[in-house]
């Protein structure tokens, strides 16, 4: 229970990539980490790629980066509806600017793209994104996880092992810090 009292949200929307979004939910709740799906709607059914479904449990625009420790943002084609959606950019914005855990994966660039995250951090990303990812000030490198400060991205889901224990970590060295915003 490494990340109990911490709470994380997995972004979500359409055409995600099933297991960029239900793998870090299922090991952030082992490690005992409150969960929240954020979409651009509450209550919504959100279908994967493949048609599997993730409802939100809340709207980004119901939410701040302070009732966040951890966000995940995964990858399949959901990262292009995501930022087509202000209050989802905002929250990611915020909380990269805050310095919290930021997970991207695959596609989920896509998103870090739309902020100012990616000036000049290292980062890995899905090949086919790698122009955008450099585009937005992103300094690419092709690894199986990388983390510049509190960013963390990886390629595509056989990175996941990796992408997870490098988000755990990260949050454990961050929730002293965590634990004092709260008070």
């Amino acid at each position: 229970m490494e990340l109990q009292n911490m709470r994380a949200a997995v972004l979500v929307e359409q055409m995600y990539q099933e297991m960029e979004v239900w793998y870090p939910i299922y090991r952030l709740r082992e490690a005992g980490c409150k969960v929240t799906t954020v979409g651009p709607e509450a209550g919504k059914n959100y279908p994967s790629k493949l048609g599997y479904p993730v409802k939100s449990d809340t709207a980004a625009r119901d939410v701040s980066a302070n009732d966040f420790d951890i966000l995940v943002i995964p990858g399949g084609y959901a990262p292009d509806h995501m930022r087509r959606c202000e209050p989802m950019i905002r929250l990611v914005s915020t909380m990269a600017e805050q310095g919290k855990v930021v997970a991207s994966i695959c596609h989920g660039p896509w998103m870090l793209c739309s902020t100012q995250a990616l000036k000049g951090k290292k980062v890995t990303c899905f090949f086919a994104i790698k122009d955008d990812v450099i585009n937005a000030g992103g300094n690419y490198v092709d690894a199986e996880v990388v983390r510049d400060g509190n960013l963390i991205t990886s390629r595509k889901p056989d990175d996941l092992p990796a992408f997870m224990q490098s988000i755990i970590q990260a949050a454990m060295e961050l929730k002293p810090m965590a634990a004092a915003a709260r008070g």
